[in-house]
C-alpha cells in the first residue's frame, strides 16, 4: 500500500520564485566620425571648384546665348545623324563578323579576327585620318559601273562613317560573340533536332536569346559613340564639337563654347541613357519574375506613403 502524495503548497517555501524583469537594454548607435568629415571634406572641394568657376574669366551670359544658336543646333543635329548611323553599321558588322568569329571554317574566321585585330588595335583617330586621306593611295574610285575621283567621293560625312562604323563593328563583334557564346548549347542541339537550318536556329533561337547580355553593353558603346563622335573633327565633318569652335573662332568665347558644347554633350547622353534603361528592362522580362521598380514608380510610391503619413 502507497502514501497518497499531497500536491498543496504547504507554505512560502514551495511558491513559485518571483521573475525579475530583464533591464532594458540602451543601444547606443556608433558614431561615424569619418563619414561626416569626409561630407564636409567634399562639400568643401565642390564649395571651392564652383567658387573658382564664378570668379573666372567666364562669361555665363553667353553660354546661354549660345546654347541654341542655329550652327551650334545644326552641329547637334550632325552629332546625332553619324552616331546612330555609325551604331547601325557597327551592329550590323559586329553581328556578321561574331558569326564569321564562331564558325568552323577557318578562311571566315581567320578574316574575321583579322577585322577585329585591325580596327581594335589602331586608334579611332588614326583611322578617320586614313579613309580622309585615301585618294594619296587610290586617286580614283573605279567600281566598274560608277568611276569617279576619290576626293569627290570621300566625303567628310563618308570619312566619318567608315571610321566610326568599321571601328564600332569591331568592338560590336566581340559584345555579340559573348553574348552568343552566353546561349546553352543544348537550345542550338534542340533546334537542329526540330530541323532548323544554322540560319534560322542562329535567327529565331540564339540571338533573341543572347540579347539580354548583347543590350547593356551595346546602349554604353552607343553612349561612348556619342562622344567618340566628337574626333571627326579631324575629317573636318560639321558636328556639334567644331560648331561651337567656329563660333568660337568669331566671338572669342572659347571656354564659354565648350561648356555649351558639354551641356549638350550630357543632355544628349541623359537622354540615351534612359532609353537604354528602358531597354534593358524589356529584355530582362524573360529572365527576372518581377522587374524592379522603375524611378518614376519609386517617386510615386515614395508620395503616395508620405500622403498617408500626412493622414
Amino acid at each position: 500500500m502507497t502514501d497518497k502524495l499531497d500536491k498543496t503548497p504547504s507554505g512560502p517555501a514551495d511558491a513559485a520564485p518571483e521573475q525579475v524583469p530583464p533591464d532594458v537594454i540602451r543601444a547606443i548607435p556608433v558614431r561615424h566620425y569619418g563619414r561626416w568629415i569626409s561630407a564636409v571634406v567634399v562639400v568643401a572641394v565642390l564649395g571651392a571648384l564652383g567658387y573658382a568657376f564664378a570668379q573666372g574669366n567666364v562669361r555665363w551670359a553667353t553660354v546661354t546665348d549660345k546654347l541654341f544658336d542655329p550652327s551650334i543646333l545644326t552641329g547637334l543635329w550632325h552629332t546625332v545623324l553619324i552616331s546612330v548611323v555609325s551604331m547601325a553599321v557597327g551592329l550590323i558588322l559586329g553581328v556578321l563578323f561574331a558569326v564569321m568569329r564562331l564558325s568552323k571554317n577557318p578562311v571566315t574566321s581567320s578574316v574575321a579576327w583579322l577585322y577585329i585585330w585591325f580596327f581594335r588595335g589602331t586608334p579611332v583617330y588614326v583611322q578617320l585620318l586614313i579613309w580622309f586621306n585615301l585618294a594619296l593611295i587610290f586617286p580614283i574610285l573605279n567600281l566598274g559601273f560608277y568611276k569617279d575621283y576619290m576626293t569627290a567621293v570621300m566625303t567628310p560625312f563618308l570619312a566619318a562613317l567608315l571610321g566610326l562604323g568599321l571601328n564600332e563593328g569591331a568592338y560590336m563583334a566581340e559584345i555579340v560573340r559573348a553574348g552568343i557564346q552566353s546561349v546553352d548549347e543544348g537550345q542550338t542541339e534542340a533546334s537542329h533536332a526540330l530541323g532548323m537550318t544554322q540560319m534560322q536556329t542562329m535567327r529565331r533561337v540564339v540571338l533573341p536569346q543572347s540579347m539580354r547580355v548583347i543590350i547593356p553593353p551595346t546602349g554604353n558603346e552607343f553612349i561612348n559613340m556619342l562622344k567618340t563622335s566628337s574626333l571627326v573633327v579631324a575629317v573636318q565633318y560639321q558636328d556639334l564639337l567644331r560648331s561651337a569652335q567656329d563660333v568660337a573662332a568669331t566671338s572669342f568665347a572659347v571656354m564659354e563654347m565648350l561648356f555649351v558644347a558639354s551641356i549638350w554633350y550630357l543632355a544628349l547622353t541623359s537622354v540615351f541613357s534612359v532609353g537604354q534603361y528602358y531597354l534593358e528592362r524589356r529584355f530582362a522580362r524573360g529572365s527576372l519574375r518581377a522587374l524592379p521598380p522603375t524611378p518614376l514608380e519609386r517617386i510615386k510610391s515614395n508620395l503616395l506613403s508620405l500622403s498617408q503619413w500626412r493622414r
